[in-house]
């Protein structure tokens, strides 16, 4: 279209009823009121009725879809913007991108290529009139007046459609800091940017549950203000391996904190305790039954990673399952479940959410009716939608890799009750799939050994089912109505210095105080004459850099000096870093801070072997050392911050510190304000952070010595007491104050 949706939206006012917004579509009146025509009759239909619910609305909506048209509802997948194609994952180097007329859409053909699989994909208006394809992922970062402007034009594409069903885009959180890593935090810094979800809740720890009200609130308004309407966020898992890559999008490893943030998080940022409203945003919460129990810290993402495995008595409802109690209570708009599988044979008993024992059938659990349909809906109650994770029909599908890939749709729809498949636009195996199950396929073909030929189909009533129930989500948040937005007052929206005063004091809450030896605050009073070596440290030099150059530019007002045998203070900001999100580590991910560190690797089941590797998690931190000896040979005190992502093992930092401050994706500058005594410290750790590799040691058969089932305050309960101290304590690091750095630890001045 030649035209700027944005600039050609038509508003029709109901009196005590909704905006009508539209660029093409037609407008019924009638009794005056007014309606869109979704269906392009000109009459008005219970679907184009805003009086009617929107269940009544999907469920007449429904039959008057085709089946292409509805199969196309069953995919989400990454898509990209014609005016970011730096940002484009599918498209990295933004070749053959061919923008429409308005400037916005990408209309350019591309094969594109992700960890979740390949496909040719079609041109953004292709996409939308001919695919139907109406669920996209956004992992670019664009302004948000950009953002307005894009879904503005998705909308008025999806207008000329013989059958008007609007675009759901959806993103993982925007709203917090941190390193962007595509699949996880694809985007930051532009809408007010708060700490990492583990900060958050070091801060509510610290201060009061009111933070989170201010958070969900502050998403609310700035996701509606741009008009998207859904947030692959957040993370309900407890963290009770401290391997696992994940741990930085948690809220840490104490589960009453966790389903007390999201029973504030989720009506918060979806608008109301029933359900999603038409000024709120949706929520998937993520990973259903939990993602923590991680064997040894090995992701799903890889093979080695697809068990979960809970090796002690009830763990798997103690500390997992009842974080997404509210997700049920509040009716969060969708869940999504992980990739992983349970393991029977490495596990003890567990239980449903009724109490009874809970049979282990090794499907991942997006395959896993026992779990989903059974325990989630029929047990906890759960009414919204199943979305599943990204890839799980192609590369992701544990325990059902013996199925072919109609089959896998089939039996994640029809048998486990998924909604909505994230990873590819499948259009084409969704129709072999429903074909199936009217062709007589199984009449020749026979079904793989185990599996019964009517659970891999997909049928009418499975489908139906689906659409239903992501329409519903549509017609809730008002998008059949008007899902057009102002691209200024998005800008407007996300600009509100309120919020960004709020995010920026968080980060000040989120900082721990976990020692200090006489040395914080770091008054002008105790600066006077004297000098300060400053230096960052990362896993990546060019990184450290970098940081170390912008760290001394905020230290500008006092005197620097560079060279350590010359300080009174040395102040050093440590951010290790390990693993890689997508792909296994050649042994374990590493949590010391170190540098060439000799460690053994892991064989095919995840067990050690005498071939070693070795790992860095911070270059130069053999330096501390040297850097810590050259300051007090001065007569001088170090102070350092390590930025807690993972739960790092800090004695390699901790014993050359005199005040040791952690923070979590904290902007520096906050963590200087408590440094200096601009703000006084409240933080308090959310995780704790094991005493060494002692406590993590994995014998010759894979079994870890923690168990990977149990968060860290309660590992003591299952240590050797070989490794227990006169405190009967093994696990948590002990400084050389006697304090341990364990869950809800934090000093003040």
């Amino acid at each position: 279209m030649a035209k700027k949706a944005s600039e050609h939206v038509k508003y029709y006012r109901n009196p005590n009823g909704p905006v009508i917004g539209t660029v093409s579509r037609k407008v019924i009146e009638k009794d005056g009121l007014y309606f869109k025509d979704l269906d392009g009759s000109g009459e008005l239909k219970p679907y184009d009725d805003w009086r009617l619910s929107p269940a009544e609305r999907a469920k007449a909506y429904v039959k008057v879809l085709t089946v292409e048209e509805k199969i196309a509802q069953l995919f989400i997948s990454d898509w990209r913007m014609g005016k970011y194609p730096a940002a484009n994952h599918l498209n990295p180097t933004g070749a053959g991108v061919e923008l429409d007329e308005s400037g916005l859409l990408d209309d350019g053909e591309l094969h594109g290529k992700t960890i979740f699989g390949e496909q040719h994909l079609p041109g953004t208006t292709d996409l939308i009139q001919n695919w139907f394809s109406r669920h996209l992922i956004l992992r670019a970062n664009p302004k948000p007046e950009d953002l307005a402007d894009w879904l503005n034009q998705l909308h008025a594409v999806a207008e000329e459609c013989g059958h008007f069903v609007p675009v759901q885009v959806a993103s993982n959180s925007r709203n917090e800091n941190g390193e962007i890593v595509y699949g996880m935090n694809d985007a930051a810094g532009v809408f007010a940017t708060w700490p990492g979800t583990l900060g958050i809740a070091a801060a509510v720890k610290g201060d009061n549950i009111g933070i989170i009200d201010k958070f969900a609130d502050c998403i609310r308004r700035e996701w509606d203000a741009v008009g998207m309407k859904k947030g692959y966020m957040y993370m309900a898992d407890v963290v009770t391996d401290p391997r696992w890559q994940r741990t930085y999008g948690t809220f840490g490893e104490d589960p009453e904190l966790i389903a007390e943030i999201f029973a504030h998080l989720i009506p918060g940022i979806q608008g109301s305790e029933e359900g999603v409203t038409p000024d709120g945003v949706s929520m998937t919460v993520k990973h259903f039954p939990g993602g923590g129990p991680r064997e040894n810290g090995f992701d799903p993402h890889y093979a080695a990673g697809q068990w979960n495995v809970y090796a002690t008595p009830g763990s798997l409802q103690k500390y997992h399952v009842a974080a997404f109690g509210p997700a049920v209570k509040y009716h969060a708009a969708s869940i999504m479940p992980y990739y992983s599988k349970p393991s029977a044979d490495k596990s003890a008993a567990q239980e449903d959410y009724e109490g009874n024992p809970i049979p282990f059938d090794p499907y991942g659990f997006a395959y896993n009716k026992v779990f989903i349909d059974g325990m989630l809906r029929k047990q906890m109650g759960f009414d919204g939608y199943i979305n599943s994770d990204t890839g799980i029909v192609h590369n992701m599908c544990w325990g059902v890799d013996m199925l072919d890939k109609p089959e896998r749709i089939g039996f994640a729809v029809n048998q486990s009750g998924v909604d909505l498949i994230s990873g590819l636009f499948d259009n084409e195996l969704g129709k072999e799939a429903y074909e199936r199950a009217k062709n007589g396929y199984y009449e020749t073909h026979p079904a793989p050994e185990g599996f019964d030929p009517k659970d891999l189909v997909l049928t009418d009533e499975a489908l139906d089912r689906a659409v239903v129930r992501t329409l519903t989500e549509l017609f809730q948040q008002g998008m059949f109505e008007n899902p057009y937005r102002d691209p200024a007052n998005a800008a407007k929206a996300v600009a509100n210095q309120a919020d960004w005063a709020e995010a920026n004091e968080v980060h000040r809450k989120s900082v721990v105080l976990l020692k200090n030896d006489g040395v914080l605050p770091l008054t002008y009073e105790k600066l006077e004459g004297k000098k300060i070596y400053a230096e960052a440290f990362c896993k990546r030099p060019e990184a450290a850099g970098a940081a170390t150059k912008a760290l001394r530019e905020m230290l500008g007002a006092f005197s620097l000096t560079q060279d350590p045998e010359e300080a009174d203070f040395a102040i050093l900001m440590v951010s290790p870093s390990s693993g890689e999100y997508f792909s296994a580590t050649t042994g374990y991910l590493e949590l010391d801070i170190c540098e060439d560190k000799v460690v053994c690797d892991v064989d095919g089941q995840g067990r050690p072997m005498k071939k070693t590797h070795k790992e860095t998690t911070l270059s130069g931190a053999g330096r501390i050392a040297k850097i810590a000896e050259a300051v007090h040979g001065n007569g001088g005190k170090v102070i350092s911050n390590i930025n807690i992502t993972l739960a790092w093992e800090v004695g390699n930092v901790e014993r050359y510190t005199d005040a040791l401050t952690v923070g979590f994706d904290t902007y520096p500058s906050a963590t200087l304000d408590v440094i200096f005594g601009r703000f006084s410290p409240v933080g308090k750790l959310p995780l704790t952070l094991p005493r060494g590799d002692e406590v993590l040691a994995v014998d010759e058969n894979g079994v870890c010595i923690s168990p990977n089932d149990v968060p860290g305050y309660d590992k003591d309960l299952y240590m050797p007491d070989s490794l227990k101290d006169e405190n009967k304590k093994a696990y948590a690091y002990r400084d050389a104050a006697g304090n341990y750095y364990e869950l809800n630890f934090g000093l003040s001045y």
